[in-house]
């Protein structure tokens, strides 16, 4: 335990009715050792029931927690709506005006390569020196007033669809895209405005997710692949939506078609899915995302910058969430995504298979 800490148990909190599942205060407890960074909030439900929840101390129900890159699930979730609505195709060419002069190669990009991290753009998440980093550039320096125009503006690197690239300027393409297709207005409050209704009556409300903000930048796109904060309970009901895709009153607000797709792999990375990370083998980095080997090959997760987790098991009736700040590719996050693997194994597997993981 970190010098000057006190760790706050609270447990046995229900979400949904119908669950017996007893309170285990020390289920989380791989989460506060020594080498794992700073967890701040940690919380398990299984069966729709929290059974064990934790916050360092100086936090507590009040605080909203930075989503950094678990905001892209979000994003993909709201994408779907569209899809459903038959607003918007996967396998059609994107629906960006820029993109589509008869000579640009840019207008062969799809939704499902955008959502995939497969378009091909030449986007850098993390540059070395630090400053090479485009998304740092959008995010911080030179294009916090219209974030998408930047992220549409570049040239490809590569084929669409060849190539898989992480980048939070794709997912800010997306975030576009659903802002474009709720309103024609070029005002920065009116679309904002568009979108967070949009995310509120689709999404958040259905899942009793009350305390959300949207981050947005100068034009009014929202920063939908990295900025959003909540409570750790609301980041534990985005879980409960992953498992099945259903709201806190049972109804479906994912479809399940859409569920589906998000959890399979990517043709270019068998570790990524659509805006969310799966317990695969053979993924493209050098450590994996997640923990392959270790809880079902159906466990999928949302993954933040600083190790942010929320993990959905649907062969567990599992949702896993860690907040907290673990610089990322260090022993540190190693030891991080070994302790959630700890907390995933003890966990029996309910079913063999989920009907929203199919591949």
């Amino acid at each position: 335990m970190k010098k000057n800490s006190r760790w706050i148990v609270l447990a046995s909190v229900l979400l949904t009715s119908g669950s017996t599942a007893a309170p285990d205060p020390g289920a989380l407890a791989p989460l506060f050792g020594q080498g794992e960074g700073e967890t701040r909030a940690a919380l398990m439900i299984r069966d729709g029931r929290v059974v064990a929840k934790r916050y360092a101390r100086g936090y507590s129900d009040t605080n909203r927690f930075v989503s950094w890159s678990m905001a892209k699930t979000v994003t993909a979730v709201l994408i779907g709506d569209l899809v459903a609505q038959g607003k918007l195709s996967l396998d059609a060419p994107a629906p960006i005006a820029e993109w589509r002069g008869a000579a640009d190669p840019r207008r062969a990009i799809t939704l499902r390569m955008l959502l995939n991290m497969a378009s091909g753009l030449r986007h850098t998440e993390v540059g070395d020196p630090v400053e090479a980093s485009d998304t740092d550039q959008v995010l911080f320096v030179s294009g916090t007033q219209a974030m998408a125009k930047k992220a549409i503006g570049v040239p490809l690197e590569a084929r669409p669809g060849a190539k898989f690239e992480y980048s939070s300027l794709t997912t800010i393409i997306l975030a576009e895209i659903i802002t474009r297709t709720l309103t024609a207005s070029s005002d920065a409050r009116v679309r904002a405005n568009a979108y967070r209704d949009f995310a509120t009556a689709h999404l958040f409300a259905p899942a009793g997710i009350r305390s959300v903000v949207l981050d947005f930048d100068g034009s009014g796109t929202q920063i939908g692949g990295s900025l959003i904060y909540m409570t750790l309970d609301d980041y534990g009901r985005l879980g409960q939506v992953l498992l099945d895709g259903k709201g806190i009153d049972g109804r479906q607000i994912v479809a399940p078609d859409w569920l589906a797709f998000m959890k399979k792999p990517s043709p270019d990375n068998p570790e990524y899915g659509g805006q969310l990370w799966l317990n695969r083998q053979g993924g493209l980095e050098r450590h994996p995302a997640l923990f392959p080997g270790h809880g079902p090959a159906t466990l999928v997760s949302c993954l933040g910058h600083l190790g942010q987790f929320v993990i959905a098991s649907p062969d567990q009736s599992l949702v896993l969430v860690r907040l907290g700040k673990t610089q990322d590719d260090t022993p540190a996050f190693t030891a991080l995504r070994g302790a959630l693997a700890q907390i995933v194994d003890r966990v029996p597997v309910i079913r063999s298979h989920s009907a929203g993981s199919k591949e």
